[in-house]
């Protein structure tokens, strides 16, 4: 989950006097800015990705691509209310936009917690840490499709969590409800709703080799969905200055968004037949620095293969994305990233975003 779904410490440690002493509700102000420079070597494709068979075309530009300001409010030790708003968002329509975190959350013990509202619900590695400690640019191709179809990114509805141990290995799960059509919608589209799992087991303390299940079904329009995962993580220490970590995602699933998007005479069959998948890896070299101001010096390089209907009108993209990042300050509080994101399709579509493109970019992350 996000850095603002999860509670603080335990601040009820202690005597009985302390425990007396600590005051609700207690605040928590977060910050998040992501400035770029963005400059495109595709053939006539724009810095947005989408390529102009005639006309100009912008291939260089500075952005804003976050401006994120959040408060965590605890009212008691077990609940808390969480709100995420994403400023950066009214440079463009802001319909369904700006508000991302609304949400309360209860928590009874380690083994259960309720959550309700506006949220990202568990379906994944990237759903688990902000777009802001991520180890590449942003999120993959995979997730903002899933998001599309309701599994992954903000939507509104009710999740349980927890963990538990399963002998000596760890375990935590949640499971989920979903409007299933994003944030910031008035209702529901329909009367359906999408129902999501996670379960992720603890296989290695030592390297940190966390094995992720994800599965999930529901209705939309009446039509059937499905969606399903799974991911494995780790992170070595291989001296005390040197670390590396991987990640390693598939999913696969109903990629009903685009059924519902095309003309009914122009759908080939059921909404079964649309499905999407893909795969990532993404490894990262991390080395602790500590010089003066630079904490780290980081290399990571993403590769992705991802195609959003791979049964009717397949169009495969892969994407590689080199990247090194310079660390000031602690987890991330002051970030400086160059690198590129590389797009090869197995078919250019012109006038589309589905076409290939070479994107550099520069960006400075600053949190709060």
């Amino acid at each position: 989950m996000p850095f603002f779904l999860k509670a603080q410490g335990d601040v009820n440690n202690g005597s009985t006097t302390a425990e007396s002493a600590i005051k609700y509700p207690q605040y928590q102000l977060k910050g998040l800015l992501q400035a770029r420079y963005l400059e495109s070597f595709g053939d006539n494709v724009d810095v947005l990705g989408i390529h102009h068979a005639t006309g100009e075309v912008t291939q260089s530009s500075f952005d804003i691509k976050r401006m994120r300001v959040g408060l965590n409010t605890k009212l008691s030790e077990a609940t808390e209310v969480v709100i995420l708003v994403n400023l950066a968002d009214f440079k463009s329509d802001t319909k369904g936009k700006v508000l991302e975190n609304a949400y309360g959350k209860y928590t009874f013990n380690k083994y259960i917690a309720l959550t309700g509202g506006q949220f990202r619900p568990a379906f994944g590695i990237e759903e688990l840490v902000p777009v802001d400690i991520i180890k590449s640019f942003d999120f993959s191709n995979q997730y903002y499709e899933f998001g599309k179809n309701g599994w992954t990114s903000f939507q509104i509805g009710a999740s349980a969590t927890g963990s538990f141990d399963v002998g000596k290995i760890p375990v935590s799960y949640a499971v989920s409800v979903l409007n299933g059509n994003g944030k910031n919608a008035e209702m529901d589209k329909d009367n359906g709703k999408q129902y999501s799992t996670r379960w992720v087991f603890g296989l290695s303390k030592e390297y940190k080799i966390n094995l992720g299940l994800n599965g999930g079904f529901g209705k939309v329009f009446k039509k059937d969905v499905f969606a399903l995962g799974a991911d494995i993580t780790s992170d070595f220490r291989l001296t005390d200055k040197f670390s590396f970590d991987l990640q390693i995602e598939y999913k696969q699933g109903t990629n009903h968004n685009l059924y519902f998007s095309l003309p009914a005479d122009q759908r080939v069959g059921e909404v079964s037949n649309y499905q999407m998948r893909g795969v990532y890896f993404l490894p990262n070299l991390r080395y602790v620095v500590n010089y003066k101001k630079l904490t780290a010096l980081e290399l990571s390089c993403r590769y992705e293969t991802f195609d959003p209907s791979y049964k009717v009108n397949s169009n495969v993209r892969q994407t590689y994305t080199p990247m090194v990042s310079l660390e000031f300050g602690n987890a991330y509080t002051g970030r400086i990233e160059m690198g590129f994101e590389i797009d090869r399709f197995k078919r250019n579509v012109p006038d589309s975003s589905s076409y290939n493109d070479e994107l550099f970019l520069i960006q400075l992350q600053l949190r709060l």
